[in-house]
């Protein structure tokens, strides 16, 4: 039932480099169950068989073949009103969360769209689990978040639309390193109001 629209984003977030050829993961929720992609599942190549479901609040047979993210997908739908989430490893983005505390779109369209993105950890987070608190509060106030290293979790009512934030995100992050490097040694500014680094 929902196998084309999972292949359509998978497919989408591969092509388009969001997600390496087994990274990455997606779910959507339907009531106190949800859909999520299976652990290790190749989201260019999805099948049938790749999507599991599970539940939002508690585990059942099916849950240890999905993806090593269920924890931080279930505790974002028990503490939002996401009915999608979408976790990518953008490479811009990635880059610029070693070095900023939150990401500040200087392009009309990112800055109308997603506004400031914070960046949670204060180092490199390899568990997204140890910082569940911090995922769930920066979801309940933004349509992504960036973990240090490790990668966005977007939400959504569908999955189409946390991938428009996914890949909204990773065009403003590539627009700003840009314009990070071409400025150096002129007076152009973010909107932050911040020098480029």
């Amino acid at each position: 039932m929902f196998i084309a629209e999972f292949q359509e984003v998978g497919r989408d977030l591969f092509h388009r480099g969001l997600v390496s050829s087994h990274g990455g993961n997606m779910s959507i929720r339907f009531g106190d169950r949800l859909l999520i992609t299976r652990r290790g599942a190749q989201l260019g190549h999805l099948t049938e068989r790749d999507l599991i479901e599970t539940g939002v609040e508690r585990n059942d047979r099916a849950t240890p073949s999905a993806s090593s993210e269920l924890a931080v997908h279930r505790a974002i739908y028990q503490g939002t009103q996401a009915q999608a989430i979408v976790h990518a490893h953008p490479a811009f983005a990635l880059a610029l969360s070693y070095f900023e505390p939150e990401i500040v779109p200087m392009d009309a369209e990112g800055s109308l769209s997603v506004g400031r993105v914070p960046v949670i950890g204060e180092t490199v987070i390899t568990q997204v689990r140890d910082v569940l608190d911090e995922v769930v509060k920066g979801c309940q106030g933004c349509k992504i978040v960036v973990i240090r290293g490790h990668g966005s979790f977007a939400i959504g009512q569908l999955l189409n639309e946390a991938h428009h934030w996914t890949s909204l995100l990773e065009e403003s992050c590539r627009i700003l390193s840009m314009v990070r490097i071409l400025g150096q040694g002129t007076n152009v500014t973010s909107n932050s109001g911040a020098p480029p680094a």
